[in-house]
């Protein structure tokens, strides 16, 4: 496969021209500053990562501050964006570099690779933008641009399609005089994957590339790169018990450590309406008072889950538990400093607006 000619050469006179230069995470690009970035953007796309990474680099200014933070504390700022296992991942890491790495981020791609949740693509991407490292990035939109430019057939998050892909990404990294530019470059090249070289309706009429592209030239644009094989997602159903006090507080439970919405804060689950019944006639509530919410369905990568949750007002003190390690009576500012899975926090927020309405 022939690399196209000065390819560094005109993707960085397009990202000067059209790239992002003014994100968060480019001023100062710090080692830290970019690695929460990169982790945040895994699955996430910019505009929503954003205002989630001004908050939680507010929380937690530097690695210290983070690996000094509590669990709760992570998932709180986290709370919303999703795939949390990232925030713990992220938690750890920088635990250990506290502890291996004298509070820093490690500068060889191979120590990196070895922290929680850091990829190949992950740590080339840090130390390419913060450290200037000659280092190849294959993130989605790198994949996309990779697979089009040179007709790689397969879905690109195979294993086999990858292996392909890795040295075509670094056969294009700049070299001599552009190499002061690495930091640019690895920014540009994500860039141009997300705003021109897009999976739907990308804008090859003014692609600085076009005449390079192979997919263009075998008419195959939108055919490449090809789909994930499609798989049914299982559907999963439980039931969620919503007990709102007349103080205005939720009674919420910690999720066991490992599994779905590991250590986050939710509502108390059980598989099926007469075991969520059972619970809450425990409590003091009839099982007249509960009063069942409309189902909401909350999509996950490898299943569908269907939460039927069952809301009853209670009076206090009587029929309040009390607070423990692992179940707590939460008021809405509480709940806002906690990482709650988003259909939970969906569940909590139509019930307080529905009081506030008719208060």
């Amino acid at each position: 496969m022939n690399t196209p000619p000065n390819f560094s050469t005109r993707l960085l006179h397009w990202f000067d021209l059209h790239g992002r230069h003014d994100l968060p995470w480019q001023h100062p690009r710090t080692a830290y500053r970019v690695w929460v970035a990169e982790i945040m953007l895994q699955q996430t796309q910019v505009s929503t990562v954003i205002p989630y990474y001004q908050r939680f680099l507010d929380s937690f200014a530097d690695l210290p501050a983070l690996a000094a933070a509590s669990e709760d504390e992570v998932l709180g700022r986290w709370s919303g964006l999703g795939y949390y296992s990232r925030a713990r991942n992220l938690h750890a890491a920088a635990k250990r570099c506290v502890t291996e790495h004298a509070g820093e981020l490690p500068t060889g791609i191979a120590a990196l690779m070895q922290l929680p949740g850091i990829g190949r693509s992950t740590a080339a991407a840090i130390l390419a933008q913060a450290h200037g490292q000659s280092q190849a990035i294959l993130d989605g939109n790198v994949k996309r641009l990779l697979c089009r430019l040179f007709a790689i057939e397969g879905w690109p998050g195979a294993g086999r399609v990858e292996k392909q892909l890795w040295p075509l990404a670094q056969s294009l990294l700049p070299t001599d005089g552009e190499q002061a530019r690495l930091a640019d470059y690895t920014q540009a090249i994500m860039d141009f994957g997300a705003s021109q070289c897009r999976r739907s309706r990308p804008d090859c009429a003014v692609c600085p590339f076009e005449t390079d592209c192979a997919a263009r030239r075998l008419g195959r644009v939108n055919q490449l790169p090809q789909a994930r094989p499609s798989k049914v997602l299982p559907q999963l159903e439980c039931v969620m018990l919503l007990l709102a006090s007349n103080d205005g507080t939720f009674l919420l439970q910690r999720r066991p450590p490992v599994g779905v919405w590991a250590s986050l804060w939710s509502l108390p689950q059980f598989d099926d309406v007469e075991a969520a019944q059972a619970s809450a006639h425990r409590l003091g509530v009839t099982r007249g008072l509960l009063a069942p919410m409309p189902p909401i369905e909350h999509v996950f990568s490898h299943f569908r889950l269907r939460i039927q949750a069952l809301h009853a007002g209670i009076e206090l003190p009587s029929q309040r538990v009390a607070d423990t390690a692992d179940s707590r009576w939460l008021n809405a500012v509480e709940l806002q400093s906690l990482g709650l899975p988003a259909p939970v926090r969906r569940l909590i927020d139509s019930v307080s607006e529905f009081k506030r309405q008719t208060a």
